[in-house]
């Protein structure tokens, strides 16, 4: 029962991610000893929300992570966000990243760079400190 429920969860959150409409979606990777696969979800420029996927791990391991995020700076090669979400199955508790997003390469506005601190408070062990760094890519257009 407990799996269908994580399944059904996981197929809503993705579901919402696919409508078309003013918003902008993108891809990303966190590099960490505990790797992340993200899909993003751009409401506007300032609010976006990303579903993202722990890997390296079983199949029962699948750790669904969901955030919102809000660019605090806004640069024209870098911005600063913060962002508040929670994640469930391996780890099961709250998540509140800060990272810095740059565009390091005028002619590839789609591609970017980021670095990301994360408190994680898993309610069934301890308080967590997580880092990485990745690689995010933009559909549509870039801006």
């Amino acid at each position: 029962m407990k799996r269908k429920i994580k399944f059904v969860v996981i197929l809503g959150l993705l579901s919402l991610l696919s409508l078309k409409g003013f918003s902008q979606m993108s891809v990303s990777y966190y590099s960490s000893s505990l790797s992340k696969i993200g899909l993003a979800y751009n409401f506007s420029d300032k609010i976006w929300s990303e579903l993202r996927l722990y890997s390296n791990t079983s199949i029962d391991d699948l750790t669904p992570e969901l955030v919102l995020c809000y660019n605090i700076v806004e640069k024209e090669k870098h911005n600063v966000y913060l962002g508040l979400g929670g994640n469930m199955n391996y780890f099961t508790g709250f998540v509140l990243p800060v990272g810095v997003q740059f565009t390091p390469v005028e002619k590839f506005k789609r591609f970017s760079l980021h670095i990301e601190l994360q408190p994680t408070l898993d309610l069934e062990s301890d308080l967590m400190i997580q880092s990485s760094w990745g690689l995010r890519y933009k559909f549509g257009k870039s801006d």
